[in-house]
């Protein structure tokens, strides 16, 4: 996380019991990310930390535009903010971090070799599809 963040990382850890919010059913796990996005780390330093989910469908490729999330969720959401096409151009990598080994839950915007040259880990449990 100090490597990459902020950056297009995202990572499951088991929520603390201080965590007193409630974020529906979440198995007991928690997912952390701190963009790389002038508009969105504006957005933080105004509120703290946020409890979001990713701009997508289960089963959808995650929008990378307002635009894309719009057409994906509509009007499900009262407020999307738009700030320009996302400067990556993809989402994030989602690791689990939560079973004995690290597992990449979706491939993204940081790439396995980056992740193994980091961590010293030689190889990521395979994912088995998207978040």
């Amino acid at each position: 996380m100090e490597a990459l963040w902020p950056g297009p990382l995202t990572i499951i850890v088991h929520a603390q019991p201080s965590l007193a919010w409630d974020l529906g059913e979440t198995a007991g796990t928690v997912a952390l990310r701190v963009p790389d996005h002038a508009a969105a780390l504006a957005l933080l330093a105004r509120t703290g930390p946020l409890a979001v989910t990713s701009a997508n469908r289960t089963g959808l490729v995650a929008a990378t535009t307002a635009e894309a999330a719009r057409y994906q969720l509509g009007d499900a959401v009262s407020l999307y903010l738009d700030s320009g096409d996302s400067p990556l151009g993809k989402a994030s990598t989602i690791v689990d971090a939560t079973g004995p080994v690290l597992r990449v839950v979706r491939d993204g915007g940081v790439s396995r070799d980056r992740l193994i040259e980091i961590t010293g880990i030689e190889a990521f449990d395979t994912h088995e599809g998207t978040e």
